[in-house]
């Protein structure tokens, strides 16, 4: 499995640079998020540019990491999905549960408004 990986201030960019997600790719990437979660600054923006075409197994998948990032208070954005793995997702009906903006820059915007709601309610939370 090819992926790049970019670590920002607010999150880590992770870039899947793979024609096809597959179903035997889950375990590795999933660890690899897993790792990524543990270390600062533990939320994850993931391109998908790359991918043209993904497994019904691997898209739920993405969206089990994404809920898992979401219980541990961090954000994971989806971004950059080629027309055929949206129109999977959507038939799957995980396109709505999921995080996911047509661009790099609105995946970070989306990050970092979630960081200042997590800062707010935390306040919010000790009144």
């Amino acid at each position: 499995m090819n992926v790049k990986i970019d670590t920002k201030e607010k999150f880590h960019e992770v870039s899947l640079q793979e024609a096809h997600f597959t179903a035997n790719m889950t375990d590795d990437f999933g660890q690899m998020l897993s790792d990524l979660s543990k270390t600062a600054p533990g939320s994850v923006v993931l391109s998908m540019k790359q991918v043209g075409s993904m497994d019904e197994a691997a898209a739920t998948a993405l969206a089990g990491w994404q809920q898992h990032f979401y219980e541990n208070n961090q954000s994971f954005v989806v971004c950059e999905l080629q027309p055929p793995v949206e129109e999977a997702l959507d038939k799957q009906e995980l396109l709505e549960v999921m995080n996911v903006t047509p661009t790099l820059s609105e995946a970070w915007d989306i990050v970092q408004m979630e960081e200042i709601e997590r800062e707010l309610m935390d306040g919010f939370d000790e009144e």
